[in-house]
């Protein structure tokens, strides 16, 4: 017997009821997203490496999936739709002065250097707003969140949110280089304010700098937060970068999604091309974000168009998790009718399927194996999550058994036709 062959680790099949409730899920996201008028976008699982270089801002070259073409340029798998995006919309509409809103689905690929259980390859349902720099283009980006979680049934969630004009007001007036710079946010990261004071103890940086850095992890909660941290700002930078949240927040009042809205200022962004506000989106039963997303106003100037735009990203597969660990019912509805018939009836069959996808009714057709049960095959049907299955007998006579309910009715070969 042929040695069979399994999954690479990080990846995995998904099929079956599964894979049916991962599209109804995907499928209930981008209709809220189509509701705020966005349009669908297309873009390739791979692309030129130079897409997701260093200089971008997406994840370390090491883990991007990298390999080589016929004439030897290297390409990548995408480990982030963004910048794909970005690329796309700074040649497309290249000309375009207007605001453009874009969504996507499509799998993203990550090769984790140390590999804890994360999948490699997961799915990304997103959308960007391109070419709107406004508080009311943040908010609207917040606000779809919110919706498009609620369109899915999930209640216990947040929003934390920060503005990365703060945090770099700090670093810029605790004068860090980039090496003391990249320390601090590993810390902070890590959530290790302690050790942030006591690094740049270390390094000599002054007082009135440890104090603010030490502080970051006060900085969060409501909407009182953002006085506190005025207060702390020790540029106009960084009071500028507060007062737009507030502005947000006013606006997030008029979409009535303000009590999913928990303030961060310690915050430092998923990825290097974000410029403004970012946010995370957090729920029970999953152990990392299921929403990731900012501002990005720099990112489409590295493929050719000056403009400020902002996006997000909802993890479709720690959606799911989170969803199934709350026991919140995905509805998947059962749509498939079996047919089964007797050897002899391959013709009544045929005619009965047509008749039935003719009136857009998904039909499966089986012939009956000898020796096999009846209640084999309602089983099996339970399990594909079938609706119905109609057993067309030698007789002619046909058996119609509800597979939800059990219920079961005979039609004899002379009564009126199934179906009409």
């Amino acid at each position: 017997m042929k040695k069979l062959l399994h999954t690479p680790e990080g990846v995995r099949d998904i099929y079956n009821v599964e894979c049916g409730k991962k599209l109804t899920l995907e499928s209930r996201l981008k209709k809220t997203l189509h509701l705020y008028g966005y349009h669908d976008i297309q873009t390739p699982t791979f692309e030129y490496f130079d897409v997701f270089r260093k200089e971008i801002g997406t994840i370390p070259s090491k883990e991007l999936y990298k390999f080589f073409d016929k004439e030897g340029n290297t390409l990548a798998l995408r480990p982030d739709i963004t910048p794909s995006v970005a690329r796309a919309a700074a040649t497309l509409f290249g000309e375009e002065e207007l605001p453009i809103r874009l969504c996507y689905t499509g799998n993203t690929f990550i090769n984790h250097s140390s590999y804890q259980g994360r999948l490699r390859e997961v799915t990304q349902l997103g959308a960007e707003l391109i070419g709107d720099d406004s508080v009311e283009a943040d908010a609207e980006m917040l606000a779809l969140v919110v919706e498009s979680m609620q369109a899915v049934g999930l209640k216990e969630f947040q929003l934390n949110v920060g503005n990365l004009g703060f945090f770099h007001s700090l670093i810029e007036d605790a004068a860090l280089d980039e090496d003391a710079r990249e320390r601090v946010i590993e810390l902070i990261n890590n959530r290790n304010f302690y050790g942030v004071e006591e690094y740049l103890d270390g390094i000599m940086v002054k007082r009135s700098s440890r104090e603010a850095f030490a502080s970051l992890g006060e900085l969060v909660g409501g909407v009182e937060v953002l006085s506190r941290a005025k207060n702390i700002a020790p540029n106009s930078a960084g009071i500028m970068a507060v007062k737009r949240l507030e502005r947000i927040f006013n606006i997030l009042k008029a979409y009535g999604v303000e009590k999913y809205i928990t303030f961060d200022l310690g915050m430092t962004g998923t990825y290097g091309y974000y410029t403004g506000i970012i946010f995370r989106g957090y729920t029970y039963g999953t152990g990392d974000a299921v929403v990731k997303g900012g501002r990005y106003d720099n990112l489409l100037e590295k493929f050719g168009k000056n403009s400020p735009s902002i996006g997000f990203a909802i993890v479709i597969d720690e959606l799911m998790n989170a969803m199934i660990r709350q026991r919140i019912r995905i509805v998947y509805t059962r749509k498939n009718n079996i047919i089964l018939y007797d050897e002899g009836m391959t013709k009544d069959a045929i005619a009965l399927a047509k008749d039935f996808r003719g009136k857009a009714k998904n039909t499966e057709l089986i012939k009956k194996e000898k020796g096999k049960l009846l209640e084999e095959y309602v089983r099996y049907g339970k399990e594909y999550y079938a609706g119905t299955l109609i057993y067309i007998k030698k007789s002619g006579d046909i058996l119609m058994i509800n597979l939800v309910t059990g219920d079961q009715k005979e039609i004899k070969k002379s009564s009126k036709k199934i179906g009409e």
